[in-house]
């Protein structure tokens, strides 16, 4: 497997409404992972500026870039953009992280590191040395239900197919047709790691923190939670399907 310890990956961080938070995301990640990355913003159009406060920390640099869009187009078009992005512009790794400090940029590193032997690296709540923190009882088993349904239908063993803080080897991406990985919000998680399962790819956790946000609001919703109750069944009965 070729080697991903010297190569520069690209950090793709979707955002609506972060404008609180952004900027020590940037000052955090570079600290923390300094040349290894670059920093792509993928802003839906939020209304409180986000988009001019990255102006703002990429002014006079080459390793933080946006990209606006116009309106609220969900968590998986906005990684669905950055992956092309990345492939047009030749890395050869990216990662996906939250702008609410829930993930911590000091992780970064370690979740590139894991590419050395895998295609995906997730950055996992429910490997032994991970966790979360600040989360309420009700939280705690909506994710664990998550993770064990997906298990179910899936037929993977992987502990945290809802997160979103993971890493994938661009090479990887590259053989998908991304335009075909149709899901939304934590969706989108769970369908990229089945993806890569069903592909026969490697996928490794990594134990990490997650910490619940501090400023702003969660983009958790409802519509969110049905519509990955809604795909998992779907996949599930549909690879069963195709077994026959």
């Amino acid at each position: 497997m070729t080697s991903v310890a010297t190569a520069r990956a690209l950090v793709i961080v979707p955002t609506y409404n972060e404008r609180e938070n952004i900027a020590e995301v940037a000052r955090r990640l570079f600290e923390a992972a300094g040349a290894r990355v670059a920093l792509l913003v993928v802003d839906d159009g939020s209304p409180d500026g986000t988009a001019e406060i990255v102006k703002q920390i990429a002014a006079g640099t080459d390793e933080i870039h946006l990209l606006e869009r116009a309106g609220k187009q969900g968590l998986g078009s906005a990684y669905r953009t950055g992956f092309a992005w990345a492939l047009d512009h030749g890395y050869e790794a990216v990662v996906e992280m939250d702008a609410d400090l829930s993930h911590d940029p000091a992780d970064v590193g370690r979740l590139l590191d894991a590419l050395e032997d895998a295609d995906l690296a997730i950055g996992s709540r429910y490997v032994p040395g991970g966790g979360t923190r600040n989360w309420g009882l009700l939280r705690r088993l909506l994710s664990r239900f998550g993770n064990l349904y997906a298990r179910a239908w899936l037929g993977f063993k992987v502990q945290d197919s809802t997160a979103g803080f993971r890493a994938y080897r661009t090479a990887w991406l590259r053989e998908i047709d991304l335009s075909t990985a149709a899901s939304e919000g934590y969706a989108f998680q769970v369908e990229m790691t089945f993806r890569t399962y069903r592909a026969g790819k490697r996928i490794v956790e990594v134990p990490i923190t997650f910490v619940e946000r501090t400023m702003g609001r969660s983009k958790m919703s409802k519509k969110i939670v049905i519509e990955a109750l809604l795909r998992i069944a779907r996949w599930g009965v549909a690879a069963r399907f195709n077994r026959r």
